[in-house]
């Protein structure tokens, strides 16, 4: 195949050219409280072709290699029509490459009655908590992938791509109050990392009615602690986004406002984004384009120093490739999107950390949210009162909205226990939802955020 991928690529009258082939297996179990919802096992065979010609881009997907010419000379035809000024890509190296990926337990030799059994005693383990417990989604994923692309500037790369997941919200209900609590678990090489999760899904059940002898959280301003998973997740959907380079390069309000070197933290803010961390959710070796992976600053010690891009981003704003590029399947063309995406560990235990505030609230975990440019609202799990040093009273209701330049800048303190979120993230953007992602922090301390609530 190598030899008929490279040759349909090459001698064409075309700025630049690339295919993607793709052969993905995948399984899925999904439950509705005890009702098995779906079940099955899928195989498929794909690509894309991808043409730029002064500046236009044209895009065929397919699901047969028969007239694989015919394919490329239409995605040419398409890009000629589209041309505008100009094709500007960011050079990168040809590489020639074989990555595999490493496994440690497939789901591949895991039958699929065995991954139902297990997942049933999840079912259980959550539901047999309480009989408050009203309504519960459980699921259970697997996927394989792999991927060869080739590209007219010589590059021919193939990756495997493997990941497994188990996940549930489990609700519940005393009267007209209804709270939800939520577990997950991710790996890209191992089923046995959704073994044994018992606890943690009866864990999420116990949650949701713990919660619901919590009191409201009252709103205001106040002084605010994450935990490690939902400071890992604000970076990503409230900052991660603004620093995807096609947001920026067409909008020249926003490249303003987001101007490499202004400051927007303090100097004990560091923000990663990071392909190259090994067996993450988000990690991989090539993007998309064939472009290395990396280990790119977005803010260090509080300045805006980079931001993430695709070859014709880099090309247009005259930046470094960051390896940003990536698609959710053949059926899509690349886009910029974050990887594993984190706030580095500061110096600050979590003992100090809330040791002389008088009155705050620890917020844990997170339920939802949503941004709008420079504006978020985030919705925590569940929080805690903060009293003279220690945690005191649970809460329920405890959700943060603002603008994420002032809460960056709100930050006073950086945890020392940096981890990253075991059950990974699946983000989405421009019509392709559910890209895996990492994200990671340490406990963050804001010295102000306002609280919606009661």
């Amino acid at each position: 195949m190598r030899e008929r991928l490279e040759a349909a690529v090459q001698g064409l009258d075309a700025d630049y050219c690339e295919i993607r082939v793709e052969n993905a297996t995948s399984t899925h179990i999904g439950y509705r409280i005890r009702e098995l919802e779906s079940i099955g096992s899928s195989a498929a065979l794909g690509g894309n072709i991808r043409a730029a010609v002064d500046g236009g881009w044209g895009f065929v997907s397919f699901n047969e290699l028969d007239g694989l010419e015919e394919k490329v000379a239409l995605a040419v035809r398409q890009a000629r029509q589209a041309a505008r000024d100009g094709t500007r890509l960011a050079p990168v190296e040809p590489a020639t490459e074989v990555v595999p990926t490493e496994v440690v337990k497939d789901p591949a030799e895991v039958s699929l009655a065995d991954k139902k059994a297990l997942m049933d005693e999840y079912v259980e383990a959550a539901l047999s908590v309480s009989d408050k417990i009203q309504t519960s989604q459980i699921y259970y994923s697997d996927s394989f992938r792999k991927v060869r692309f080739a590209s007219s500037a010589g590059s021919f790369i193939e990756q495997d791509r493997m990941q497994v997941r188990a996940a549930g919200s489990i609700s519940a209900r005393e009267g007209a109050e209804i709270q939800t609590g939520r577990t997950s678990r991710t790996s890209t090489s191992d089923f046995g990392a959704v073994e044994g999760l018992h606890e943690e899904f009866a864990g999420a059940g116990q949650r949701a009615v713990d919660l619901l002898k919590a009191s409201p959280a009252r709103s205001g301003e106040f002084v605010v602690v994450m935990d490690p998973t939902l400071a890992s997740v604000f970076i990503h959907e409230a900052f991660g986004h603004l620093s995807e380079a096609d947001h920026v390069y067409e909008n020249p309000p926003l490249r303003e406002l987001l101007e490499l070197g202004k400051e927007f933290g303090p100097p004990i803010l560091n923000v990663v984004d990071s392909a190259a961390e090994p067996g993450l959710s988000g990690s991989f070796k090539y993007d998309a384009e064939g472009v290395p992976a990396g280990k790119n600053y977005l803010i260090e010690e509080g300045r805006l120093v980079g931001r993430l891009h695709s070859r014709e981003t880099a090309g247009q704003m005259g930046e470094a490739l960051t390896g940003n590029a990536r698609a959710i399947s053949y059926r899509h063309p690349p886009i910029v999107r974050m990887t594993n995406t984190s706030i580095e560990a500061g110096e600050t235990s979590f003992a100090d950390m809330i040791a002389d505030i008088d009155e705050g609230i620890y917020a844990v975990n997170w339920l939802g949210g949503q941004t709008a440019m420079e504006m978020f609202t985030f919705r925590a799990m569940e929080g805690f009162m903060i009293r003279k040093g220690k945690l005191a009273e649970p809460l329920r209701g405890v959700t943060l909205t603002g603008n994420v330049f002032d809460t960056l800048k709100a930050i006073d303190a950086v945890g020392d226990d940096f981890r990253w979120d075991p059950g990974g993230g699946n983000c989405g953007k421009g019509g392709q939802s559910g890209l895996p992602v990492g994200n990671g922090a340490p406990h963050v301390r804001l010295a102000r955020c306002v609280i919606g609530g009661v």
